[in-house]
């Protein structure tokens, strides 16, 4: 379980029931704080990052950790409960906020700032000091299973990561039984698709832009190298809706 200690087209709803994902206390803060008697205490709040805010330097340094975090992080959260305010999803844990907008035209906003929200919460924890290597012996075989080996399975996931048009993300999920790697445009996620999040990278420039520029393929590859966090997709794996 990965606690956090420091410091923007959707599509229809699966009929699988919702599930959590993620290290439970920090969906609890993001999606489900209770406002109580004190009513203008915001319902989603700003997580702290789960390591320290230099604690992935040189793959990605503190400077873009905190614009990342502090501001665009914080943008989506501060958008949310503002968009929140008086609708009949006021109060509502953060993914049902999620899957209750999805597909509804007039509410594009608060979708786009809660899954913005979600995305990010998962992206954090996605990644991890010292991480990429060898994954445990389980998911292994999985990833073996399903790409022919690890190393297919990174390659594939840093391809995605390149080859997505514009802002948006890459994916390691379960369909199903199946792992696979997928990519989502804009602020789309793969709960709205009935997909099993397991891992994600962070494609908008916003991730990557003050260290790396506009060479994306180089945060991709380095990320999924030594950042990306394989305890984390173990999970998630055996996480059940």
């Amino acid at each position: 379980m990965h606690a956090f200690k420091q410091d923007d087209t959707p599509h229809p709803a699966p009929g699988r029931r919702s599930f959590l994902i993620g290290a439970p206390a920090c969906l609890l803060a993001l999606g489900s704080l209770s406002t109580g008697t004190r009513a203008a205490e915001p319902q989603h709040a700003l997580p702290t990052l789960p390591y320290p805010i230099d604690a992935l330097d040189p793959v990605l340094s503190a400077s873009t950790l905190g614009h990342h975090h502090g501001k665009h992080h914080k943008g989506y959260v501060d958008n949310l409960n503002r968009l929140l305010t008086g609708t009949e999803l006021a109060g509502q844990p953060l993914e049902n906020v999620i899957l209750r907008s999805a597909s509804q035209p007039a509410q594009a906003a608060i979708f786009n700032n809660a899954a913005q929200v979600w995305n990010h919460n998962f992206y954090w924890q996605s990644l991890r000091p010292k991480g990429g290597g060898e994954p445990p012996a389980e998911l292994k075989h999985r990833l073996d299973e399903a790409f022919g080996s690890v190393a297919a399975c990174k390659k594939e996931l840093a391809a995605a990561a390149m080859a997505q048009f514009g802002s948006g993300w890459a994916w390691l999920v379960a369909d199903g039984e199946r792992l696979r790697v997928v990519r989502t445009s804009n602020a789309e996620l793969p709960l709205t698709q009935g997909l099993r999040p397991l891992l994600t990278v962070d494609v908008w420039e916003h991730a990557y832009y003050i260290d790396y520029q506009n060479r994306r393929a180089d945060y991709a590859n380095a990320v999924v190298d030594r950042l990306i966090n394989w305890e984390f997709a173990l999970e998630n794996l055996h996480r059940r809706s």
